[in-house]
């Protein structure tokens, strides 16, 4: 008789939620089947069996449990413990249990609805399905209006009624809501707060002049379906730097640091309710056309709820940006252990001074976060410094 503990999901997880069971208490199960949806710190992930037998569960679906618990036993039937478990009947599994964890698409009815493949589970995403079982909602009754018609959490929430005032008396701020967070949602508001109590961290800003970047894009629209974003330009410009700057390409934990030999950058992607820091691995090393494909893939495994473990782990460097909704400039949150992220702000028509004149300009804002115990200013200086040479002049991050 083997265990199956609760995974290692991510570099940074301590602990998981048990969402939902994807093979039954005593069926058999096959290495490389998928087995459980387990909620970690940065998304719902699908862990697959390693082991080949008779499933006995041990965690209820909605449990949690630290790295490293006993969740399942798989052996012989004979030889197997009562499960003390009694979690709900899982739907069946994907037809493709053996992939990864990519969940494939059911086809819609003629009404909108996710219709189930086969009798199988509906299409929906892992934060729809945990609000649907808390509201009682029946997710085969709902039309989905994520990606290829998945449920998603607005779709159940638009079915639920509206919460009542839980018995509490209206104050002058009206009827109140109580919301809990989910497992992702709490994990980063516990580690955003220990970046800001226990990393001394300073900020450096630089504007870039982007005129070369904009004419280089509108060159590689005419040839490509997808040209590389501008994000994607400060991606590849980003790696490249810290080849330069290798100090930065660094983690920092009681009071050691390690500077990694890969380059692997984290491209923050806004999720369904939450944050997720998928990873593109040697960056510094992949053509800008590698990078603008995979960043478009990952975000896209975001938000339909398939992103894999290993794409979410392995960071050693941020990249953060908000100006597809237009703003100027901010400052991130280091993410531990790492020890910089970089902000980046929405590309711009600005007034710029030229010789004598005044006249319009592309410019985008950087903002870099550095951990003060690694990184100084002259440190951070020169890897904007850098970062700036190589966007004004983008020949170089096409080679």
């Amino acid at each position: 008789m083997a265990e199956i503990v609760m995974p290692r999901l991510s570099d940074t997880m301590e602990e998981g939620t048990i969402l939902r069971w994807l093979k039954a208490d005593g069926e058999h199960v096959t290495r490389g089947e998928q087995l459980v949806e387990i909620e970690t710190d940065k998304a719902a992930l699908i862990y697959e069996s390693d082991q080949d037998g008779t499933l006995a569960i041990v965690a209820a679906e909605g449990t949690t449990h630290p790295v490293g618990a006993v969740i399942a036993h798989v052996g012989a039937p004979g030889e197997l413990p009562a499960s003390p478990a009694a979690p709900q009947t899982p739907a069946s599994p994907p037809p493709n249990a053996g992939a990864p964890v990519s969940v494939p698409a059911e086809p819609a009815t003629p009404n909108g609805r996710s219709a189930p493949a086969g009798g199988g589970r509906v299409k929906a995403s892992p934060v729809a399905r945990r609000v649907a079982r808390e509201s009682g909602v029946e997710l085969s009754a709902l039309a989905g209006s994520g990606p290829g018609g998945r449920i998603v959490r607005r779709d159940v929430e638009g079915a639920t009624p509206a919460a009542a005032p839980s018995g509490a008396p209206e104050t002058a701020k009206g009827a109140r809501e109580e919301l809990e967070l989910t497992r992702v949602q709490q994990t980063i508001a516990r580690r955003m707060a220990e970046s800001r109590a226990t990393i001394p961290d300073f900020t450096t800003q630089i504007d870039v002049a982007m005129e070369a970047c904009v004419a280089l894009r509108a060159q590689l629209r005419s040839v490509a379906e997808h040209p590389p974003t501008y994000n994607d330009m400060v991606v590849k410009a980003v790696a490249l730097a810290l080849r330069d700057q290798p100090r930065a390409n660094s983690s920092y934990r009681d009071g050691r640091l390690t500077i990694h030999e890969r380059v692997n950058l984290g491209v923050a992607v806004a999720g369904e309710g939450t944050l997720v820091v998928p990873t593109v691995f040697d960056a510094d090393q992949k053509s800008l056309g590698e990078i603008a494909r995979e960043t478009r893939t990952l975000a896209g495994k975001v938000r339909d709820g398939t992103i894999a473990p290993p794409e979410v782990g392995g960071g050693t460097f941020t990249v953060s940006n908000l100006g597809m909704f237009g703003v100027h400039a901010f400052t991130a949150i280091i993410n531990p252990p790492q020890t910089a992220i970089l902000a980046v702000g929405a590309v711009e028509r600005r007034p710029v001074v030229q010789g004598e004149e005044i006249v319009a300009g592309d410019r985008m804002t950087l903002t870099l976060a550095c951990d003060h115990r690694v990184l100084y200013g002259a440190d951070a200086a020169l890897l904007l410094g850098r970062i700036r040479e190589l966007l004004e002049q983008p020949a170089a991050l096409t080679l």
